[in-house]
C-alpha cells in the first residue's frame, strides 16, 4: 500500500515542481519589466561595487577667469557698481583657504599679480598692476570712461602655491552699446606700428602663433622687455571670456615674437598684445579662430 502511494506521489511532485519554476521565471519576468534597464544596470553595478557612471573619468577642468573662487582662494571686489571715469579707483581682496587675506606671492612675470580688465564686447582692454597695502588689499586705478559690464581678472600665484586666474564682474551704470566683434582679424595698426599674426590654433593642443612687428613699414629688431620679455599676450575666448594662459617663447629682440597658445575648445578667441618699444607699452589687438583638433 505504501509502495503504491509513492509511485502515485512521484510524479505528482515533479510536475509541482515544474510548476513552481515556472512561476518563479514569469514572476522575475514582470519585475525586471517594472524595474527597467537603467535600475537594473544600477542594481548589477551596485552588485559588482561599482557606480553605474565611470567613476574613473575625470570631471572637466573648468577654464581660468571664471570664478571668483578656486582652489579656496577668493576674488572679492570692495565696489562691484562704479560710476563712469577716466581714472576710477578700484580696491579688491584675495582671500586664502583660511578666509584671511592673501599676503604673500610668489613674482610672475616681475609682478605679484596681473589685473587683467576689459569690457564685455572685448573692448577697453587694459593690463595694470596694483599695488598692495600690508593688510593684503590691492588698489588701482582704471579708465572705465564707458558704460557697461566689465570683467577683471587677477593673475596670481600664491607663495609656494600653483598659478591661478580669478574673475569677477565690474559694472559701470549707463547706456551699453556693444560693439561687434570683427573675425578674423589679424593685422592691428597702434601708434604707427603695424602688427601681423601668422600661424593657426587648434583646440585642445599646443599651438605657436608668431607676432611680426613693424613701426613705418621698417622691422621693429629693438623690441625692450617688457614683464621679462619681449611680448606680453592675453587671450580670451568670446563667448564667455575664459582666460588662457599664453607663454612667451625665447627669442631675439623682434621683429618677431613667438607665442604658444592652448585654447581649450575650438571658436573665436580675441587676443591683446602688450609690446615696449622707445619706452612705451602698446597694445596691438586680433581676432582668431581656433579650429577642431583631430579626433
Amino acid at each position: 500500500m505504501n509502495t503504491e502511494r509513492q509511485e502515485l506521489d512521484a510524479p505528482t511532485k515533479l510536475v509541482g515542481f515544474f510548476v513552481g519554476m515556472a512561476f518563479l521565471f514569469l514572476a522575475a519576468l514582470f519585475v525586471g519589466d517594472k524595474i527597467g534597464p537603467d535600475a537594473q544596470a544600477t542594481a548589477a553595478a551596485s552588485h559588482t561595487g561599482h557606480d553605474a557612471h565611470d567613476e574613473t573619468a575625470a570631471p572637466a577642468a573648468v577654464p581660468a577667469g571664471l570664478q571668483a573662487t578656486q582652489d579656496g582662494y577668493t576674488l572679492s571686489l570692495e565696489r562691484s557698481v562704479v560710476e563712469s571715469g577716466p581714472d576710477v579707483p578700484v580696491a579688491f581682496t584675495i582671500s586664502g583657504p583660511g578666509g584671511a587675506a592673501l599676503t604673500d606671492y610668489d613674482v610672475m612675470h616681475t609682478e605679484e599679480l596681473h589685473l587683467i580688465v576689459v569690457r564685455r564686447d572685448l573692448t577697453d582692454f587694459q593690463h595694470v598692476h596694483p599695488t598692495r597695502d600690508a593688510s593684503g588689499t590691492w588698489s588701482t586705478t582704471l579708465d572705465l570712461t564707458r558704460s557697461g559690464p566689465y570683467r577683471l581678472f587677477a593673475d596670481f600665484t600664491p607663495a609656494g602655491g600653483e598659478n591661478i586666474t580669478l574673475g569677477a564682474e565690474l559694472t559701470v551704470p549707463g547706456d551699453y552699446r556693444p560693439e561687434p566683434l570683427s573675425t578674423p582679424n589679424v593685422t592691428s595698426r597702434v601708434d604707427g606700428y603695424e602688427v601681423t599674426l601668422t600661424g593657426s590654433v587648434t583646440a585642445g593642443s599646443n599651438s605657436v602663433v608668431s607676432l611680426s612687428i613693424a613701426q613705418n613699414g621698417r622691422e621693429v629688431t629693438d623690441l625692450e622687455p617688457y614683464l621679462g620679455a619681449y611680448g606680453h599676450l592675453v587671450a580670451l575666448r568670446a563667448d564667455d571670456l575664459a582666460y588662457l594662459h599664453v607663454h612667451p617663447e625665447d627669442g631675439p629682440p623682434g621683429p618677431t615674437v613667438d607665442f604658444t597658445v592652448d585654447a581649450p575648445t575650438a571658436g573665436t578667441y580675441a587676443l591683446f598684445l602688450d609690446f615696449q618699444h622707445g619706452g612705451v607699452v602698446h597694445t596691438a589687438e586680433f581676432t582668431i579662430e581656433a579650429r577642431e583638433g583631430q579626433a
